[in-house]
């Protein structure tokens, strides 16, 4: 029996689902969901739950997945395919907010897509402040804030003001989805993978048992020699 297996735990390292940028681009993405279903989307309509719900589902799979890991390979990988599948729900409720009021869906070359990514935004108030500038450079420049850069070029989708808070809130929630399910195809893919190489919590079971009854054996011999 090799040292890996000899010193394998029962229950290795699990948890820690805090420092997995996954679960942080999600948690932002609820909070930012929260604030846009509030202030866009009738509070007693079931648009508005579902949102909510879904982003929830997202941020909530997440960490049950990682704290499940422990025991149950299987179950985080199956609770880690709930939470892409519920950002997935939501990204179609975003597009589908765009779209039925006629406003465009930024396109992946986008420049305002990795401008927000590089931002790295850690709270919901960041990207809000985000999406205030932007609404700031497209206005007319006797209507802009005083202070603001009167150079910096105009940037945006439609002629009317009254849209562009949801258009660029609607759009900045979509590019950070687009973040996080892309965060969640790999974090899948290796789950996938070491569920694979590893096997589940039987397997490992049986592995360890082995190694103690090996090297329980292995003592017995050598006191009888």
């Amino acid at each position: 029996m090799d040292n890996m297996t000899a010193s394998e735990p029962l229950i290795p390292k699990h948890g820690g689902y805090r420092k997995l940028r996954s679960f942080q681009v999600a948690q932002l993405i609820y909070d930012i969901t929260v604030r846009f279903c509030d202030r866009y989307v009738e509070k007693r309509s079931r648009t508005h739950d579902q949102m909510v719900q879904a982003a929830r589902s997202g941020v909530q799979n997440i960490a049950e997945g990682s704290q499940a890991s422990g025991t149950s390979k299987k179950t985080e990988l199956k609770l880690t395919n709930v939470a892409r599948a519920s950002l997935e729900e939501l990204r179609l409720d975003y597009e589908d907010f765009l779209r039925q009021r006629g406003l465009p869906i930024w396109n992946r070359d986008d420049p305002r897509r990795q401008e927000l990514i590089d931002r790295r935004c850690a709270t919901a108030d960041e990207v809000a402040q985000w999406v205030r500038a932007e609404h700031d450079c497209g206005l007319p420049r006797q209507s802009r804030p005083r202070g603001q850069n009167l150079s910096t070029p105009s940037i945006t989708s439609t002629k009317s003001t009254t849209s562009t808070f949801p258009e660029l809130a609607a759009n900045a929630a979509l590019v950070l989805l687009a973040v996080a399910c892309s965060l969640l195809d790999r974090q899948l893919a290796a789950q996938a993978k070491a569920f694979e190489t590893e096997g589940g919590f039987t397997e490992r079971l049986y592995r360890v048992r082995s190694s103690r009854r090996s090297t329980s054996s292995t003592k017995s011999t050598r006191s009888t020699d």
